[in-house]
């Protein structure tokens, strides 16, 4: 006991004299909160450097792990509580209700063969008219930037090719932002399908 304390303190783990920390005794190492694998892996190192067939030679953790297994405890699942898994289950039915519904909201239940109904004509009727007020809105508007600028640039321009040229380059960045403009409002409008 005594003998053994005093060894230790006054050789350190590597020298050939330290004695490893008595397992059924509370040592330096346990009384820090060091315990579990670290103990144990110091011990059996104490325990092979013993050993006649280590002494004298380092031993290196990787010749030590080969050829041995991890050991990894079997799983035990907890059973499952009935009244959460009839909860789950009629959570995953109303959400694919709800899924199927999103999905089939557009489908009618009419017969394509005979024709649709007159509210049927009426949305027909109403995406034409858009469509044709914004194509007049694109045509107009590309014209009066052309005239615009044609009237305008008689100021700085004196020929006519130039005046030409410069109503020409307004109008059709006009149109191009134009088209900019109707692209998004479309894809607006299908998102919303």
């Amino acid at each position: 006991g005594r003998a053994r304390k005093e060894a230790q303190g006054r050789q350190s783990p590597g020298s050939p004299g330290f004695f490893p920390p008595d397992p059924g005794s509370a040592s330096v190492l346990e009384r820090k909160g060091s315990r579990g694998p670290w103990l144990r892996c110091l011990l059996a190192h104490f325990a092979l450097e013993k050993q006649p067939e280590f002494s004298g030679s380092k031993l290196y953790l990787h010749e030590l792990l080969e050829g041995s297994e991890i050991y990894l405890p079997e799983v035990v699942k907890p059973p499952r509580n009935p009244e959460l898994v009839a909860r789950l289950e009629k959570i995953k039915i109303q959400l694919a209700n709800e899924e199927y519904k999103r999905i089939t909201r557009n489908v009618t239940c009419q017969d394509p063969r005979h024709g649709g109904t007159l509210s049927d004509l009426g949305k027909q009727v109403r995406s034409v008219k858009a469509l044709v007020i914004t194509i007049f809105n694109f045509i107009v508007t590309v014209a009066a930037a052309f005239v615009c600028t044609y009237l305008g640039s008689q100021y700085i321009f004196t020929e006519m090719t130039s005046r030409v040229l410069a109503a020409l380059i307004v109008a059709s960045v006009v149109g191009l932002a134009e088209l900019y403009v109707m692209v998004r409002a479309m894809e607006g409008e299908l998102g919303e399908l």
